[in-house]
């Protein structure tokens, strides 16, 4: 539902970023030894060499610091080389990078080793009889698109709103986007992992072969291995795709239309289902001018009941066909699955657009807000998933009351199913059948237009506080905190499950250090 990010397209000042750590370029000397004689088909640059210039930073724009090295492995055989390595000395860790678009530093390494995923050799296998890809952990999910529809016809069957997104990156922690109430995230998609462990093992894993490796390392923020390839379910690629947005004024109405479409049987709904919400206002960048689909289409605010309060609610929901549909199907089946919705006259925007087209919706967007400065801004997003019992509450604090001028991005709300994600994977879910996602996708624009980076943070913390003060069921999304405590706390009764993982895979705390769960060398409590 990102689409509509085209519309916050605005010059933006950044403010420059922070002096890197000296001290990484102290450490070279001592870390140059280590690569001697270890034979790496990839490439190796060293801090004071430029190397921390991206793998430095990531996407949120928060978080600085310089690696001692940047490593781009040819392939999994290299990774393995260099979690040794590390492993040889008392200090090191590692952190594997995708695209870099993590928000709190999940894939840095302070003063240790940084791979660039994106330079292992790329691989995107098609089985179309098993409809199965075997593909890097390094691919991006958009190169994966094309490559499976414009060859075969095929397209994985779950996927994220946002596609510069890299295949190990997606699994290591969910990968959500509108069809996951139909086919789960996108770790429910996959039946085969090769995966790299902190012991410097290259191992293969499914529900039959290395089980446990497998439901760890799936939404395991990266602590258990580095995925190198992955075997992804495909399915059937539609051809168009009917794009529909429906207005509400009350959050009930919105909530029950959106629970209603995700809990029909299997077949009996739209294929993608989503939700936003924006400001009651004429603002371009947070109100109802957001919602159209097309430039020929407009929004009447006089639809919008005076009663309504400072948000309003835009439920999102496509339909996939195929090019021999006839037209008059497609709007019966259209009708037929709205019925019973609350919609009221004046409130629906609908458009047909091709089905890559509309996976690659938020590309578009990227490319202007790349540029006109947006795009590298710096975007402290905050993800929850939220229990369906207390979304209506969350509502009314968070969304009318902290969040009712907007947070210059899109804030995104919709329902998802517990049954749709497997327990023994790693992530961790509110109780309850149905759970919300909320996704406050924030981006920084000038003072005084919009909130600092530092305020923005602050709000997000008055959220998660707000969340806590009032008991809600929820967990953080993409999740990022700074202490053990706040770590058990997140995983609640599966904490001693996640330690007993790391204990077997990674038992020196090697990966994944930006996440801060395990110091080097950390003992089991």
């Amino acid at each position: 539902m990102i689409a509509y990010i085209e519309r916050f397209v605005h010059e933006n000042d950044v403010d420059s970023m922070p002096e890197q750590d000296t001290a990484a370029e102290q450490d070279r000397g001592d870390v140059l030894p280590l690569f001697n004689g270890v034979d790496l088909h990839g490439t190796v640059e060293f801090a004071g060499c430029g190397c921390g210039s991206d793998a430095g930073k990531d996407f949120g724009g928060t978080h600085f610091t310089e690696p001692l090295a940047v490593i781009r492995p040819s392939n999994s055989a290299d990774v393995a080389k260099v979690v040794r390595l590390a492993s040889r000395s008392p200090h090191l860790t590692v952190a594997a990078r995708g695209n870099g678009h993590s928000v709190n530093g999940q894939a840095m390494a302070h003063r240790s080793l940084v791979l660039d995923m994106k330079s292992i050799e790329s691989r995107i296998d098609v089985d179309p009889a098993a409809e199965l890809a075997d593909v890097s952990g390094g691919a991006l999910w958009e190169d994966v698109l094309e490559h499976c529809v414009s060859r075969y016809g095929l397209a994985p069957r779950s996927w994220t709103d946002y596609l510069g997104l890299t295949v190990g990156g997606t699994l290591s922690n969910a990968g959500v986007s509108g069809q996951a109430f139909v086919y789960g995230p996108q770790t429910e998609n996959v039946t085969e992992l090769e995966v790299v462990t902190g012991n410097g093992d290259v191992l293969v894993c499914s529900k039959n072969q290395n089980p446990e490796l497998f439901f760890s390392v799936l939404g395991g923020l990266g602590q258990f291995g580095v995925i190198t390839r992955a075997r992804v379910m495909l399915q059937p690629a539609p051809d168009m795709v009917r794009w529909i947005r429906v207005v509400y004024s009350e959050f009930s109405d919105f909530t029950r239309d959106a629970e209603l479409l995700v809990t029909r049987p299997a077949g009996d709904s739209f294929d993608y289902v989503e939700g936003f919400v924006v400001t009651n206002s004429d603002d371009p960048v947070n109100g109802w001018p957001t919602v159209p689909l097309d430039t020929n289409q407009s929004f009447d605010p006089t639809r919008i009941p005076r009663n309504a309060g400072p948000v309003v609610y835009c439920l999102e929901v496509a339909l996939h066909y195929s090019n021999e549909d006839p037209p008059f199907t497609v709007d019966m089946r259209v009708e037929r699955l709205m019925g019973g919705m609350r919609v009221k006259e004046g409130m629906r925007f609908e458009v047909e657009v091709g089905y890559v087209e509309f996976l690659s919706r938020v590309k578009r967007a990227e490319k202007e807000a790349k540029a006109n400065g947006i795009w590298e801004a710096p975007h402290p997003w905050l993800n929850l998933f939220i229990s369906k019992t207390d979304i209506a509450h969350f509502d009314r604090l968070v969304f009318q009351n902290i969040l009712h001028h907007g947070v210059g991005g899109p804030m995104l709300v919709y329902p998802l199913l517990r049954s749709k994600w497997d327990s023994r994977k790693s992530t961790v879910l509110p109780e309850g059948e149905i759970f919300y996602l909320v996704a406050l996708l924030r981006f920084c624009f000038p003072y005084p237009k919009g909130l600092s980076v530092q305020e923005m943070v602050v709000q997000n913390q008055e959220i998660v506080q707000t969340c806590t003060n009032n008991g809600f069921d929820f967990k953080l999304y993409l999740p990022h905190y700074n202490s053990t405590d706040d770590w058990k706390h997140h995983f609640g009764n599966q904490w001693t499950r996640f330690q007993g993982r790391k204990a077997s895979f990674d038992p020196m705390a090697l990966l994944a250090p930006g996440q801060k769960i395990f110091p080097r060398n950390w003992q089991p409590s």
